[in-house]
């Protein structure tokens, strides 16, 4: 009797611990199979050195070091969690959750932009984009290669590649200069790229990957300039952000300097379905909305896919909304192809691009007040603070640009606005010229 009042004191602790200190899926998994190795986040009450030693005494073992959070990411066994969250350094142990690309398989589209022609197209403003990498698509390595960095915590790989095309996609929409196809230039096209594999090739990764990017961006943003992180992907929000490691690691991302544009995700148009780590608020959450393939907001709205919020801490979300339907941009099957795709991954990477139109024509310019002049330019279409924010970007606003600035250049001579290569010759007449009908008119000569 005497015995099993003691184990249930312990029994009692134990839960106490758990319920404490560490993430209820990782409970759930401790029950499921004493003998799982579990994926974990360790957060340390000071420095993550603090912990290492304790998680590698009881057979864990550290991926990687976050000294932007003081963490680590470690496998643990499934039976030691309850010591190393006994310790007296452990904040917290969470579940290393998987994390997806935000992207709809709507129908397809892309808006046209004239802000470049006056002469802001983003040039030397780096754009680090976490994702499933970039190919090396002639819009963004002809005439001049703009991918000026490449790292991959998913492969290992050094040359930049990108096994899904997500990646490439946003790319695009970011920073493609219309090399191969003008029509489908990007917003930014003289902007550089870093990209920075996080996800794999089924467009999926683990929050210790993407925090490990975002901490390889905050260790080289100065090497490579970079001013705008882009995270077109988010995880469910099941947490505060103050204890969800995504909006963690990208609020101390902001912290550093840089302005963090997430995915709001698509999830809509139901209430409370803003993605980690949009759920942040010093982040700049993006939703989507239907332009409706035309120029003007009359008839724009929000996506349905589009996620709203509130956030789990209540607060309004997503902060602003870009065209996100129906969108072209750069695709991993060749250096010229193009395909359409729709998601709040697409519409994140419009207003990272715009960023960098802003940053180059005030480059003194912080992160937080493009953030600011963003904002306080955008166009309300009265859809409610939790599901446009607040409102659809607005570019010519937001560089304090008027309408007689753009009819001044649309009434100009025309001039060669793109990098692309001219041809060593072309007969009159044939600027719709099939080449598989070159067979049939050497037939009839």
């Amino acid at each position: 009797m005497r015995r099993n009042r003691t184990q249930n004191k312990v029994d009692k602790r134990i839960q106490q611990i758990r319920a404490k200190f560490v993430h209820p899926v990782v409970v759930r998994r401790m029950s499921a199979g004493t003998k799982d190795i579990i994926p974990t986040i360790v957060y340390s009450e000071n420095r993550h050195e603090d912990i290492e030693e304790c998680i590698e005494k009881v057979g864990g073992t550290i991926k990687y070091k976050y000294p932007l959070i003081n963490a680590v990411a470690a496998n643990i066994p499934a039976t030691s969690i309850d010591d190393i969250a006994a310790h007296h350094m452990i904040q917290f142990i969470n579940h290393d959750a998987k994390v997806f690309k935000c992207m709809d398989n709507a129908s397809l589209a892309i808006v046209a932009h004239r802000i470049n022609d006056l002469g802001y197209t983003g040039k030397g403003v780096g754009i680090a984009v976490l994702d499933t990498g970039v190919y090396p698509h002639y819009d963004l390595t002809r005439p001049t290669n703009r991918i000026i960095a490449f790292k991959d915590l998913v492969n290992g790989r050094t040359s930049p590649y990108d096994d899904d095309g997500h990646g490439t996609h946003v790319s695009g929409i970011a920073a493609g200069n219309g090399y191969a196809q003008l029509k489908y230039k990007g917003v930014a096209p003289e902007a550089n790229i870093i990209g920075v594999k996080v996800l794999d090739g089924n467009g999926s990764g683990s929050t210790s990957d993407i925090l490990a990017g975002i901490q390889w961006v905050i260790d080289n943003k100065d090497r490579y300039n970079i001013r705008i992180l882009n995270m077109s992907l988010g995880a469910p929000a099941e947490k505060s952000y103050r204890e969800d490691p995504l909006a963690k690691a990208a609020a101390n991302a902001s912290s550093q300097g840089l302005l963090v544009c997430t995915a709001a995700g698509n999830s809509g148009p139901n209430a409370g379905t803003i993605n980690s780590p949009g759920i942040s608020p010093h982040v700049l959450t993006i939703g989507a909305v239907d332009d409706n393939k035309t120029i003007t907001y009359e008839d724009d709205f929000v996506a349905s896919f589009s996620s709203r919020g509130p956030t789990p801490s209540g607060l309004y979300k997503p902060d602003i909304v870009a065209p996100g339907v129906d969108i072209y941009s750069l695709s991993n099957k060749g250096p010229t192809s193009y395909v359409t795709h729709s998601g709040t991954s697409m519409a994140t990477p419009m207003v990272a691009g715009s960023a960098a139109l802003l940053m180059e024509k005030e480059p003194n310019l912080s992160a937080a007040q493009v953030k600011s002049r963003m904002l306080n330019t955008t166009v309300d279409i009265r859809e409610g603070r939790n599901a446009e924010g607040h409102g659809i970007i607005n570019v010519k606003a937001m560089l304090d640009i008027n309408d007689e600035d753009l009819s001044n250049i649309e009434n100009s001579p025309p001039r060669n606005r793109s990098p692309r290569r001219k041809p060593k010759f072309k007969l009159p007449g044939t600027e719709n010229f099939d080449p598989s009908l070159l067979a049939l008119l050497m037939l009839l000569l």
